[in-house]
């Protein structure tokens, strides 16, 4: 495992786990798993772990796994505090100390305000006197480092960079995202000002490595350096001295392995100028297909009636880039169950809106994939699929 200094010297690898993306087992995180991942990665040198107050049962299930196996203090914890909650430093005081029991911990070493797309959010906070609660929590130790979680465009980030000494910062950045959210702007920006960088979505939900277009396919093949998309992806990041930690939402032995032995063997400035083409043209490839650019972050979900909005326009993009059949296939296995309804179920509340990271117009595109989506062949197909599972239940 490679290894980059934060602020003050501590060393952190290169690959960090992201805890959003557990997989579930009867609808809770499947413990046996995440243990046997995170302790997995651990041994290997991953040392930073990153999580939310607004993930379910995720903060619980990393304390757990680390009192359990007894390396909390090998390890750094990295999570949010929802802004939108917080009224005043009682309710901060409220919240922080519920989060210190979920990670059964007496400390949060990287500490961020979740989703700051905005400067005014940062502005409000500091009415309530969170400058103040945060000199308190770091001078008790009860946090080692602030910082901020970004979904937004390059300027408004360099804006909230610029408006308080932060020790470390969150933002999506991949070779889809180099000119858009923060962007290479922002991370080059944020570098400058002696701001560490952690990086989220490197496979933008995993977009840059599943249901591909056969355009993009053909590019990785006939290419004469020979890795897979998901490695393509990390090595374009940790090519750049820039960037400092790459979350990855691991939840499978083989992602695990993959993952680190790519951290530990990529070098800052590697990648050639045949290989940055390359990337381009893929991006140019995907982007020709790509309807929806939904990351399948969640934050928009649960839907009021049901409506699986992530797997939805999974699906839409699918069509584009794999053809009819395909989307087709996608969309009945994730909208044929009681828990997730299709596309049509919309009311247009507008809910999910509020929470999307990506600002896409769900609404809208819920409408467009729902036309291409939901055929007569869809129904028949659907109905058949049901049948099926009621007659096996």
């Amino acid at each position: 495992m490679k290894y980059r200094e934060d602020k003050y010297g501590n060393r952190l690898s290169v690959l960090g786990f992201g805890c959003m993306r557990f997989k579930k087992k009867m609808g809770k995180i499947n413990m046996e798993d995440a243990e046997r991942q995170i302790i997995s990665a651990f041994e290997k040198g991953v040392n930073y772990f990153d999580t939310a107050f607004i993930y379910p049962g995720s903060e619980a299930a990393i304390g757990e796994i680390f009192e359990k196996n007894k390396i909390r203090d090998r390890v750094y914890i990295a999570t949010k505090l929802p802004p939108a909650l917080m009224r005043s430093t009682e309710i901060l005081d409220k919240l922080f100390n519920e989060q210190l029991k979920r990670l059964r911990t007496d400390h949060i070493d990287f500490y961020l305000m979740h989703m700051m797309a905005d400067i005014k959010i940062w502005d409000r906070l500091k009415s309530i006197g969170i400058e103040k609660w945060i000199e308190e929590k770091k001078a008790s130790g009860a946090i080692r480092q602030i910082g901020f979680s970004y979904h937004g465009n390059s300027d408004m980030f360099c804006k909230i960079v610029d408006a308080y000494d932060w020790d470390m910062c969150l933002i999506q950045y991949n070779y889809m995202d180099e000119h858009t959210q923060a962007g290479r702007k922002g991370l080059r920006h944020a570098y400058e000002k002696g701001t560490p960088v952690m990086i989220m979505e490197p496979l933008r939900g995993g977009r840059l490595v599943n249901n591909l277009p056969d355009e993009a396919k053909k590019l990785f093949a006939e290419h004469p350096v020979k890795y897979t998309p998901a490695q393509w992806a990390f090595r374009w990041l940790w090519n750049q001295p820039e960037v400092s930690v790459v979350l990855s939402g691991m939840n499978s032995d083989e992602m695990v392995e993959d993952n680190i032995k790519t951290a530990s063997d990529t070098e800052i400035g590697e990648l050639t100028v045949s290989d940055e083409e390359m990337l381009k043209k893929v991006v140019k490839a995907i982007n020709a297909k790509m309807k929806v650019p939904c990351t399948g972050c969640g934050y928009c979900m649960p839907c009021p009636q049901k409506v699986n909005i992530s797997g939805t326009f999974s699906a839409y993009n699918r069509r584009f880039a794999n053809g009819r059949i395909a989307g087709l296939k996608e969309y009945v296995n994730c909208t044929s169950s009681k828990e997730y309804a299709p596309a049509s179920e919309c009311i247009g509340c507008g809910k999910c809106e509020q929470h999307c990271p990506q600002g896409i117009e769900i609404r809208k595109n819920l409408k467009e994939a729902e036309k291409v989506l939901e055929t007569p062949g869809y129904r028949i197909y659907s109905n058949a699929v049901s049948v099926f599972k009621k007659n096996k239940l």
